[in-house]
């Protein structure tokens, strides 16, 4: 559809460039007349018409016929100039051709009308594509419908989909180790004497046993902790199981028939006395 568009503006634009090229010709020959002449006579001839600030007339429309008509030529600023020169189209019909009739050979107004026709045309639709406007404001028009498109591609297009999480790693479970150790120890004494006609016993027994035990095993720091408080509970009340108490036996009470001290002695000394002579050659 865009292309059936440009295609039917083809005609308009080579109408426009026509009509520019000769318009603009005609008003750079009236301006470049009035530069050849002088102001001064081209003010004195509007004086003679009536125009209102005669020298600001004359200069003004020098100026809008030469320039303006340079403007439409090359399509450049198309509809400014084309303003200024139906102003001074309009004041020439108002001023000097309306009281002449419509024939241009007696400086009638159908030649004014005509430019002025003209440069109504360019100020309404412009110049065409085919000048220094057409070319600039195709391509703001490009770039625009670019633009345009960006935006229409970018509503329409799928949503992006939603980032992937990274997978996390699951928390690592804890172990823990707890050591405890547990000794034990236990000492038992048992001593006793006795003595009868003559012979002395002494005997003595001891007997000593430790037993400790050590566990400790966790997840984790509380868990290692709980268990080797554990084992060292077990070792403590290990220890107070294997160390009985041990009662002291009391000193046996002297039997009748008994020897004291003053007889063993007296007993010892007569083994030594004996043992003394038999010792001797």
């Amino acid at each position: 559809m865009g292309g059936e568009s440009t295609m039917k503006r083809v005609p308009f634009d080579i109408a426009a460039l026509i009509a520019r090229v000769t318009i603009g010709v005609i008003f750079v020959a009236h301006g470049w007349q009035k530069w050849q002449t002088g102001l001064a006579s081209t003010t004195q001839m509007f004086g003679q018409a009536g125009v209102p600030m005669p020298q600001l007339a004359a200069s003004f429309t020098t100026i809008a016929e030469t320039v303006g008509g340079a403007l439409l030529i090359i399509g450049l600023l198309v509809r400014l100039a084309a303003l200024a020169l139906l102003v001074v189209s309009i004041g020439a019909i108002a001023y000097v051709n309306s009281w002449n009739g419509i024939w241009a050979v007696d400086n009638g107004w159908e030649l004014t009308a005509a430019l002025a026709a003209g440069a109504l045309l360019f100020l309404a639709l412009g110049g065409g594509r085919f000048g220094i406007d057409g070319i600039i404001n195709g391509t703001f028009k490009r770039r625009s419908q670019a633009r345009a498109a960006e935006k229409e591609i970018a509503a329409h297009a799928p949503a992006a989909p939603a980032p992937v999480p990274a997978p996390t790693e699951p928390a690592a479970d804890g172990t823990g180790t707890g050591t405890g150790t547990g000794t034990g120890t236990g000492t038992g004494t048992d001593m006793g004497t006795e003595t009868s006609a003559g012979t002395g016993t002494g005997a003595g027994a001891g007997t000593s046993a430790g037993v400790g035990t050590s566990a400790g095993a966790g997840t984790g720091a509380h868990r290692a902790t709980a268990a080797h408080a554990a084992a060292d509970d077990t070792a403590t009340a290990e220890q107070s199981a294997v160390r009985p108490e041990v009662p002291k036996q009391p000193a046996a009470p002297p039997r009748r028939g008994d020897l004291d001290d003053d007889d063993m002695k007296a007993i010892d000394a007569l083994v030594s006395d004996k043992n003394q002579d038999d010792s001797r050659p």
